[in-house]
């Protein structure tokens, strides 16, 4: 992909401009926004604030030979997402907004929200619940079992794949460490703790060195669990709460 500008952040600019005239703000983010981290498969990630009233939504469209992702709701929008962020310990837009560099709306609009969402990025999620860790440390040792008995080769790779992610999730959870999801769980582990995420990275392909980095992390959060693990079904029409 040949960029059309230099700085992206002038095309983000007339982006907003051009589809959300009336926007309160609107920040572009991402890895675009950092010459050393962009790629030929950077798009623009824009974050706009809507006025009160506006419809909430993402759109992801092509715009002047860019790919282009819209995370676009009024403030009061942004703020409800945050919330439910933190609660799934998560901070995707968070960090978006965090992060961002304001290319539409009156200078420093965007200031306040911004501030607080790197207040809540450095402050991290806090230690999890009792609940939570029981359910990761159930389902660890769950997978573990799972990955010791299995009948072939395909079952292996399928079971130690599935706790390679698992323990990476457990790991940053038992830290008190935001998550993530693809690419960002690695980003997580290494700002975590580079060494454990260079060792994840290699038990990934081989038996012994999963189930022995498994083990190491269950035991440095309370050890397995099996007997006792009992949990109580939701109430018809509650939301489902699964924190694997």
């Amino acid at each position: 992909m040949q960029y059309r500008v230099v700085e992206p952040t002038v095309d983000a600019g007339a982006f907003v401009a051009d589809r959300y005239p009336e926007a309160r703000w609107a920040l572009l983010t991402g890895s675009v926004v950092d010459a050393s981290a962009r790629t030929a498969g950077s798009d623009l990630d824009v974050v706009v604030c809507l006025t009160d009233g506006g419809m909430g939504h993402r759109d992801s469209l092509r715009w002047h030979g860019w790919p282009v992702e819209v995370f676009a709701n009024p403030e009061s929008g942004h703020r409800w997402f945050l919330e439910k962020e933190g609660a799934r310990r998560k901070p995707i837009l968070c960090r978006m907004i965090a992060t961002g560099v304001q290319v539409a709306g009156e200078p420093g609009a965007s200031l306040a929200l911004q501030s607080e969402c790197r207040a809540l990025l450095d402050a991290g999620p806090g230690a999890p619940s009792d609940t939570m860790l029981e359910d990761l440390r159930y389902a660890v040792t769950d997978l573990l079992d799972d990955l010791t008995y299995t009948r072939d080769a395909g079952e292996a790779i399928a079971a130690r794949h599935v706790l390679w992610e698992r323990v990476g999730h457990f790991a940053l959870a038992a830290a008190g460490r935001w998550d993530g999801g693809g690419k960002w769980l690695l980003r997580e582990l290494r700002a975590w703790d580079p060494g454990w995420a260079a060792r994840w990275l290699a038990a990934v392909e081989h038996d012994e060195t999963m189930t022995t980095l498994a083990h190491e992390t269950l035991r440095a959060a309370g050890g397995p669990l099996f007997e006792g693990y009992r949990r109580t079904a939701p109430a018809m029409g509650e939301p489902d709460t699964d924190h694997r």
